[in-house]
């Protein structure tokens, strides 16, 4: 999911129902967007979370944007200081957040992790509820314009 998305519980409840394992999370680039939420979906989906965020430097502003003197003058250090990090799906670091770094990030995973945890609690399993709740995921392809005779 990208950005906000990721706060969105039906949109993660129907990538749950789908049997992900590997939650992909990217993000402008906060570390404050990523510490809580990454380990909150790890533990409510009990899969692993990558989370990739982005880093903005004030000189990162192209010039020919509308103020950008008054912009680059008045802003941080960091306008987006990064946060990737990846989660185990028990909401423990694997890689805790890395902030103001460019880089390459890598882990080994082990997807036993993913059916051990789900043993204890799989919220699209056992635990889902059928007779009580249910989401209702529309595929069809979507359009601003619809034709009718």
């Amino acid at each position: 999911l990208n950005c906000w998305e990721n706060w969105m519980p039906l949109a993660r409840s129907a990538l749950y129902a789908q049997g992900e394992d590997l939650h992909i999370a990217l993000w402008p680039g906060n570390v404050r967007n990523t510490t809580d939420i990454s380990r909150f979906i790890a533990q409510e989906s009990r899969s692993y979370v990558l989370s990739v965020c982005g880093l903005m430097y004030p000189d990162n502003i192209p010039e020919d944007v509308p103020f950008a003197d008054l912009i680059k003058e008045n802003a941080p250090l960091w306008l987006a200081n990064g946060g990737t990090c990846i989660v185990s799906p028990d909401g423990s670091w694997i890689l805790e957040p890395v902030v103001h770094k460019e880089g390459l990030f890598t882990a080994t995973i082990d997807h036993k992790e993913v059916r051990k945890e789900r043993q204890n609690f799989d919220l699209a399993g056992h635990y889902s509820r059928p007779d009580v709740l249910k989401l209702h995921v529309n595929r069809k392809r979507q359009s601003t314009v619809e034709f009718e005779d």
